[in-house]
């Protein structure tokens, strides 16, 4: 079927990924190697950060609630830090990507995020947040899980985007940088991209597309 939409992950995937601030975070404070990555690998869909993600818990409760469970994995760490740690670096090559798309494509956001203006910013300046701010508006749709109180893998919130897009999953091409959010896009019939390394899934998408989307 031919492709007409191209939904996109935001954070780890336009921007770089949060999980670098979290090994650097790990470092300075002598945790080990990917205990962030862990905790909120553990009961995943119930825990601390998926609840935050779906605005079933406000700052103050996430911050308690994540300290608790860090602490029982053995070292605690207040929730108020994991909230500074997400702000990543825009990547520019797939910011111009995504605008060489619009125009030809339909394009969406789908992002687990959490409320804006609660507790500590995301963002560490204000220009830093008009970029982000800037890149958010080109797309059609934002789909956010602190809004719809749904969260990726939860196939839901695919479905919610392709009618809020009016096209068929079939049609999409999904980008996202963790394999745990591609497998539902894909199992509904989206094609899927993994984001590790911005070039690589920009050549992918420019074979799916047929499209040349990087310069030089």
């Amino acid at each position: 079927m031919t492709i007409t939409a191209v939904f996109w992950d935001f954070g780890g995937v336009l921007t770089t990924s949060p999980f670098e601030n979290f090994r650097r975070y790990e470092e300075q404070h002598g945790l080990p190697r990917d205990f962030l990555r862990t905790i909120n690998a553990t009961n995943p869909d119930s825990n601390a950060w998926a609840r935050f993600e779906r605005s079933e818990l406000d700052l103050d409760a996430f911050d308690q609630a994540f300290a608790e469970e860090s602490a029982a994995a053995g070292h605690r760490v207040p929730g108020r830090d994991i909230i500074r740690l997400l702000s990543g670096q825009l990547r520019q090559e797939m910011v111009d990507a995504l605008r060489r798309i619009r125009g030809q494509y339909r394009i969406a956001c789908i992002t687990n995020n959490v409320r804006a203006g609660e507790g500590p910013s995301m963002q560490p300046d204000a220009e830093r947040a008009r970029e982000i701010e800037a890149v958010m508006a080109e797309f059609e749709q934002v789909v956010e899980s602190s809004r719809l109180g749904l969260r990726k893998p939860d196939p839901r919130i695919y479905r919610h985007a392709c009618e809020l897009m009016a096209v068929p999953p079939e049609e999409v091409v999904y980008l996202d940088d963790l394999g745990i959010n591609l497998k539902p896009a894909r199992e509904l019939g989206m094609t899927t991209i993994k984001v590790t390394e911005p070039d690589a899934a920009l050549a992918s998408l420019e074979e799916t597309l047929g499209m040349r989307l990087r310069s030089g």
